[in-house]
C-alpha cells in the first residue's frame, strides 16, 4: 500500500483499541464494551469483514461462544464476548446487507450466533463451500492456506477450553490466524468461480445456508438421536432412553458435555446386554473403574426398573417412512445418477455437491417433462435446474421412452 493511500485509510479510521496483542501482525484483543463498540463503528464502514468464533462444547453441558475474530482489509480484532455485557451491537455489522461476510464453513458460526445473540448473518461468501462447488479436492482452511498461500496454521490450540480466562498470546495469534488470509482468499476464489460460471451457484448456495438455525427443543426420545437403536427391542429402547436421560442429568449438574460423562457405545452395550448384577456389569468392560464406582448401582436399578415395565409402557422406534419407488422411477433414479456421475466428472466436482440424492427422488419422483414443472421441484436449487434442466428432462423423457409409464 503506497504511503498517500495509507494515510488516507488511517485518518479515515483513526482508532485504535487498547491491549494491541501483536502491533507486528495487526491484531487487538477486545475486552472493554467501549473498545467493541469503536470496533464495530469501524468495521460497519467496511465494503467485507472475515469472521469466525471459537466455543465451548468440548468442556462445558451448555455451548457457548467463547471468542469471535473479525477481520477487516488491514486490521484483525479478537472479541470477547464472556467479558463485553452487550454484543448486540455485532448485529450492525454481521446483519448489514451491505458488508459481506467471509466466513470458512459458515454453518456453525450462523447457528452459534443466533442460538446466543438471536443475530442473523446476512450476505455471506463460504469460502468451504466454495472450494467444494470449484471441485478441490480438500477444503479445509488449513489445506486451502497450504496450497495458496503455502502458510501452514497451527493445530495445537483446536481442542483447548476457549472459556477459560486469562487466554494465553500465543491462543489469541492462533484465532487471528483463522481470519487473517480469509479475504485474499475470497478473492482468488471469486476469480476462479467467475472463469467457471460458477459465481450464481454459490451466491445461492450462501443465501440459503444464512437461513440455517438449531434444531428446536422437541418432545422426540432421546434414543431417536443414537445411531443403531433401531436394532433394539422395546426394553432395549427403554433402557437406553433412561441412561440418556440420567446422563443427560449428570451432565447438567458437573457442567460437563455428556460424552464426557459416560460414552454413547458404552450406554449402547448395556442396552443390548441389560446386566442384571454389579458383577456382571463389571465384566462387560465398558466402564472406566471411577464410572463404575460412580454409576453402577444406578445402572442395575435402571435395569431392573425397565425390566418390570409392562408392555404397554415400552417404546417404540419411530422409524420414517421409507421411500420405495415403483419401477418407472427407480430406472429414473439409475439414469439420474449415471447422468450426475458423468456430469460430475466432466465438472471435476463431487456428484453430491452437484445433486444430492434428496433432490435427485425428488426430480425422479415428480418426472417433469418441462422446465415450468422442472422448476416447481422445491428440492433442487435454482441454480441447478437453470444450468441442468434440460439435460434432465432429456434424461427422463428417454427413460419414459424405453417403455416405462408416467406415473
Amino acid at each position: 500500500m503506497d504511503s498517500d493511500v495509507k494515510d488516507k485509510y488511517q485518518n479515515k479510521y483513526p482508532y485504535r483499541p487498547e491491549n494491541p496483542v501483536d502491533k507486528k501482525n495487526n491484531h487487538f484483543f477486545i475486552e472493554k464494551n467501549q473498545d467493541f463498540k469503536q470496533a464495530i463503528d469501524r468495521l460497519r464502514t467496511e465494503p467485507c469483514i472475515a469472521l469466525d468464533l471459537e466455543a465451548d462444547s468440548m468442556f462445558h453441558f451448555r455451548e457457548k461462544i467463547c471468542l469471535i475474530q473479525m477481520a477487516d482489509r488491514q486490521h484483525i480484532y479478537i472479541i470477547d464476548p464472556l467479558s463485553i455485557q452487550d454484543m448486540s451491537p455485532l448485529a450492525q455489522v454481521v446483519s448489514n446487507p451491505g458488508i459481506l461476510k467471509i466466513i470458512h464453513g459458515a454453518d456453525y458460526d450462523i447457528r452459534s450466533i443466533y442460538r446466543d445473540y438471536q443475530i442473523t448473518i446476512e450476505n455471506l461468501f463460504d469460502t468451504e463451500l466454495a472450494a467444494r462447488l470449484l471441485g478441490y479436492s480438500e477444503t479445509g482452511l488449513d489445506s486451502l492456506l497450504k496450497h495458496k498461500f503455502n502458510v501452514t496454521l497451527e493445530k495445537k490450540f483446536q481442542k483447548k477450553d476457549w472459556s477459560r480466562r486469562p487466554l494465553q498470546e500465543d491462543m489469541i495469534a492462533y484465532a487471528a490466524n483463522d481470519v487473517r488470509y480469509l479475504i485474499p482468499l475470497r478473492r482468488q476464489q471469486m476469480d476462479e468461480l467467475s472463469e467457471k460460471g460458477r459465481m450464481d451457484w454459490l451466491l445461492e448456495e450462501c443465501a440459503l445456508l444464512t437461513k440455517v438455525r438449531n434444531n428446536a427443543a422437541n418432545d422426540s426420545p432421546l434414543f431417536a438421536r443414537v445411531k443403531g437403536a433401531g436394532r433394539l427391542d422395546q426394553k432395549g429402547l427403554a433402557l437406553l432412553e433412561s441412561l440418556l436421560q440420567y446422563r443427560l442429568q449428570v451432565a447438567a449438574q458437573k457442567d460437563r458435555p455428556p460424552f464426557k460423562i459416560i460414552g454413547t457405545p458404552s450406554l449402547m452395550k448395556i442396552a443390548q446386554e441389560r446386566p442384571a448384577t454389579l458383577k456382571q456389569l463389571k465384566e462387560m468392560d465398558v466402564l472406566s473403574e471411577k464410572q463404575f464406582n460412580i454409576h453402577a448401582k444406578a445402572f442395575i436399578e435402571m435395569i431392573c426398573a425397565v425390566l418390570n415395565l409392562p408392555k404397554h409402557k415400552l417404546p417404540r422406534y419411530p422409524y420414517k417412512s421409507s421411500f420405495f419407488p415403483d419401477n418407472a422411477i427407480s430406472a429414473q433414479i439409475k439414469k439420474l445418477k449415471i447422468w450426475r456421475q458423468h456430469k460430475a466428472d466432466l465438472l471435476k466436482i463431487d456428484s453430491g455437491v452437484l445433486l444430492n440424492n434428496s433432490a435427485l427422488r425428488a426430480v425422479a419422483g415428480k418426472s417433469p417433462k418441462s422446465m415450468d414443472e422442472l422448476f416447481a421441484v422445491d428440492e433442487m436449487k435454482t441454480w441447478q435446474k437453470k444450468e441442468f434442466g434440460e439435460e434432465i428432462i432429456g434424461i427422463l423423457s428417454k427413460t419414459h421412452s424405453n417403455g416405462y409409464s408416467r406415473k
